[in-house]
């Protein structure tokens, strides 16, 4: 699959349909805060155990398109699907209950409760018994098992993202919606918090990740989209726009 460049080509809309029903899809999405409006028409599809990073410049809408998939901002044109069924503007809680979770960018753990009782709280909605899925998660993230009982705000920084994935994960979602999660941290923090979003693929979630940190987003996603002021520019396999000059010229600074 060839890279897509969507002003070359002259529309946003993704061409090539890879499956007949995506898991989550977002089609010519327009949206913003109020009057001011972020998001210019776009589209993009994530499929059953992908990774998918969404990167571009500052300002590009990266992190609203997030919260407009989530119900936090509202969608003024298009459309998004949850496994064929539109989901567009549905509130934050039902889509909790339908297998999405996600995790902003900052104040997202509790700093005054323990890592367990953090996880406890992600629970919030289940009946059943779910010690298991505590063990589960912290087999996932064994920095956390040494600290269960330690407070969260005693985390480090990539640790604190660790707990917030972990607690995303613990309604067993099918989609995790992430929000610069390595933001602010050092290049190996960067790379462990990397590890465990693709333990996570491995567990059969699907990922959609915004980073600013293009390059290591796009060597570990197996597909990307660049937005460039809320429109498609590029798409294609990471792998692909890593090694695309043109996206290198614009994107990464050589």
């Amino acid at each position: 699959m060839s890279i897509i460049d969507h002003q070359a080509q002259g529309h946003t809309a993704n061409q090539e349909q890879r499956h007949l029903t995506p898991l989550l899809q977002v089609q010519a999405v327009t949206g913003g805060y109020g009057h001011a409006q972020i998001l210019n028409g776009v589209s993009f599809t994530l499929e059953p155990g992908q990774i998918v990073a969404i990167v571009g410049p500052n300002g590009a809408g990266k992190s609203t398109l997030l919260k407009a998939i989530f119900g936090l901002v509202r969608v003024s044109a298009g459309q998004v699907l949850l496994e064929g069924k539109t989901i567009t503007n549905a509130p934050p809680e039902s889509l909790v209950k339908r297998g999405m979770a996600y995790v902003p960018q900052s104040n997202n753990i509790f700093p005054s409760l323990s890592v367990l009782e953090n996880l406890e709280m992600g629970a919030f909605i289940r009946k059943d018994n779910f010690r298991p899925r505590i063990e589960e998660l912290f087999r996932l993230f064994p920095d956390l098992r040494a600290g269960r009982q330690k407070p969260a705000g005693l985390l480090s920084g990539g640790q604190r993202n660790m707990l917030a994935m972990a607690r995303a994960l613990m309604l067993d979602p099918r989609v995790l919606l992430l929000d610069e999660p390595t933001a602010g941290l050092a290049p190996r923090v960067t790379l462990a918090v990397w590890d465990r979003i693709q333990s996570i693929r491995a567990t059969g979630v699907a990922v959609l990740v915004v980073e600013q940190n293009t390059r290591m987003a796009l060597e570990r996603s197996d597909y990307g989209y660049v937005l460039v002021t809320g429109h498609n520019r590029f798409e294609g396999p990471g792998s692909e726009l890593l090694a695309s000059k043109e996206v290198a010229q614009l994107y990464l600074g050589h």
